[in-house]
């Protein structure tokens, strides 16, 4: 099952989008940081992977000109966002302020 991405968004919890490609070096290196993130969380944060180069639109949408890119939605509003690779301390701590 397919779940539009504005509909995923807007869910209860807080959801953060990572933006990627697979050539991205730094995408990489961001991905075992973003599953210990989850596994710390748990049911708190739902982190959803987009590739860019398989959605350009959404992408273009939230004007995403690097990778890896992050967006923290709740409630649909987009509350944080950063580009590049960041600690798990630190992306936590970020997660657990909004």
């Amino acid at each position: 099952m397919k779940t539009s991405f504005t509909k995923l968004i807007k869910s209860s919890s807080q959801v953060l989008v990572d933006f990627y490609a697979d050539w991205c070096g730094p995408c990489k290196m961001l991905a075992p940081i973003l599953a210990e993130v989850k596994e710390d969380l748990g049911d708190q944060i739902r982190i959803v992977k987009i590739d860019v180069d398989k959605n350009p639109k959404i992408a273009g949408k939230y004007r995403v000109r690097g990778v890896p890119t992050m967006l923290l939605f709740k409630d649909g509003e987009q509350v944080w966002r950063q580009s590049g690779v960041i600690q798990k301390k630190e992306l936590i701590g970020i997660i657990n302020s909004h």
